[in-house]
């Protein structure tokens, strides 16, 4: 995931895997390999949002041009 999206610090990146784990989003697997490594793994729960995440992905990608003329708007007037 670090490689994935570059800009995000590995502590940001912990405390969000740690907070989705908590939640019982994702699961967290230790391999017993040389060197040891950790697996993250969605869970059910954190699969039945799928349709939920789709449907922002698509409002998003529909309405950006209108989020973005009313940042403009806003940032002329301050």
């Amino acid at each position: 995931m670090r490689r994935a999206i570059p800009v995000v610090t590995q502590k940001s990146l912990t405390a969000t895997l740690r907070r989705l784990e908590r939640n019982g989003m994702v699961e967290r697997v230790v391999t017993s390999t040389r060197p040891l490594a950790v697996e993250y793994r969605i869970t059910p729960l954190g699969t039945s949002l799928q349709e939920l995440i789709d449907a922002l992905l698509r409002w998003t990608t529909a309405t950006m041009s209108d989020v973005e003329r009313a940042r403009a708007r806003f940032d002329d007037e301050a």
